[in-house]
């Protein structure tokens, strides 16, 4: 059986077990163009629709359990029905919404995002981490009193800026220079190409859509360097890594930046977006200032969002509980990447801590470019498999965990992925030996 033969016959069954979802998707395709209103979330020949969820499990419309290991691309930290989230946001509820002024809630979120995070001194808040991004760039270029923007190729920071090659026609009209990431000279020469019209140099300090690859502590380090040498303002976007230890990647690494965007699970699963920095920068945003920032947003200051965020951090999401989830994680990774080495398949599991991503390829990975369009009816194969054997993660292999999880469901993605190896092991054999 060749690779194409292979996911036809898994795409087929795939079909026939989820008439409901395939339904669904006819019917929204009237309304919305390809059915959906997100685009990640498409596949073909449809995606699953979701009916309901519980802890770290999801249903379909056809009535099939999975394992979340997709966990909302990160924000789904807490799971699905964390009781305690629930009752603060039911407490909330009884005090009314779209309150209008300052809540009860948001002092308090902040104080406690002040206190994890080392290059945050003040904080704003707004309502998804591409907002974040699109103010934290904004600030920058007001600050600074420059243009230009040094990102990295391969890069995601919202849905506005999109830095591949296959996206990218609705950013927002920022002029980038685009560097490699991992590459210290390539990032330099983007500096120097900027010159005087630097505002700011932003990515993540592991890069989350382009393949859940780490920075090298000492690109980061010589990153800070050069940026502040040229007068310009480092921007972590730890949208999705602010899940990788208390205080995010920046506590972890020890590189501090000027500014920080964060988004995903920090507020306790509902919709939300926070940008903070040094207390120079966010003193902009004073009322009253004459140089200072105007900065509105009906849903800014969302009560709902604001006391689910501050439950999960003060009450769920401990330095203990972020450690055991981030130490389960690298212990996960390391089994998989077993399960591959046994039947001498050329793929691995990147990442750190509680997120990860497979790649088919056992070649040295530093950037997006590196994994860019390997073997893509191979991971086709390998979601469907784990599909039928209901794990449910990314299609492009990201799995992120959750704070239900524990050690059977770990055990269940081990066990799905070694059926995987075990039923295709003569065909991932050749697959192996041709590249």
């Amino acid at each position: 059986m060749s690779l194409d033969e292979a996911v036809a016959d898994a795409r087929a069954r795939y079909m026939e077990s989820n008439p409901r979802s395939m339904k669904r998707h006819q019917e929204a395709c009237g309304s919305m163009p390809g059915g959906n209103t997100r685009s990640i979330l498409h596949f073909d020949p449809a995606p699953l629709a979701i009916g309901m969820a519980d802890g770290c499990m999801i249903e379909d419309l056809d009535g099939h359990r999975y394992v979340d290991f997709l966990g909302e691309y990160s924000a789904g930290l807490y799971g699905h029905t964390n009781q305690t989230i629930m009752d603060a946001i039911s407490e909330a509820m009884q005090c009314g919404v779209v309150l209008g002024g300052p809540n009860n809630y948001e002092a308090r979120l902040s104080a406690e995002i002040v206190d994890r995070f080392p290059g945050i001194d003040l904080v704003r808040f707004c309502n998804s981490g591409s907002e974040a991004n699109l103010m934290a760039l904004s600030v920058a270029r007001a600050v600074t009193g420059r243009s230009r923007i040094v990102a990295f190729r391969g890069a995601y920071h919202g849905g506005f800026l999109m830095l591949d090659d296959a996206h990218g026609q609705l950013n927002a009209p920022y002029p980038i220079t685009l560097a490699d990431y991992n590459d210290i000279e390539s990032a330099a020469a983007a500096i120097r190409e900027a010159g005087d019209d630097l505002a700011a140099v932003i990515l993540e300090p592991m890069i989350g859509a382009g393949g859940c690859i780490p920075a090298s502590p000492d690109f980061l380090n010589d990153l800070a360097e050069e940026t502040r040498s040229a007068g310009a303002l480092l921007i972590f976007d730890e949208v999705i890594t602010s899940r990788l230890s208390m205080g995010g990647l920046q506590a972890v690494t020890g590189v501090t930046p000027d500014l920080t965007t964060l988004g995903k699970y920090l507020g306790g699963g509902l919709t939300f977006g926070a940008f903070g920095g040094k207390r120079e920068i966010m003193d902009r945003f004073q009322p009253g200032r004459e140089d200072g920032f105007y900065h509105a947003g009906t849903f800014n200051n969302n009560v709902l969002t604001m006391a689910a965020g501050i439950t999960g951090l003060s009450k769920i999401y401990t330095k203990r509980s972020a450690h055991a989830l981030n130490a389960a994680g690298d212990d996960l990774r390391r089994r998989l990447n077993v399960c591959f080495k046994k039947v001498g398949l050329k793929a691995r599991m990147t990442g750190l801590g509680s997120i990860m991503a497979l790649h088919f390829t056992d070649a040295p990975i530093h950037k997006p470019q590196d994994v860019a369009g390997l073997t893509p009816q191979l991971k086709k194969l390998f979601h469907f498999s784990m599909l039928e054997r209901g794990q449910y993660l990314a299609p492009r292999g990201m799995i992120t965990l959750s704070l239900p999880m524990g050690h059977p469901e770990y055990d269940g993605l081990v066990r799905a992925v070694e059926c995987f190896c075990e039923d295709y092991e003569p065909l991932l054999r050749e697959i192996s030996c041709m590249h």
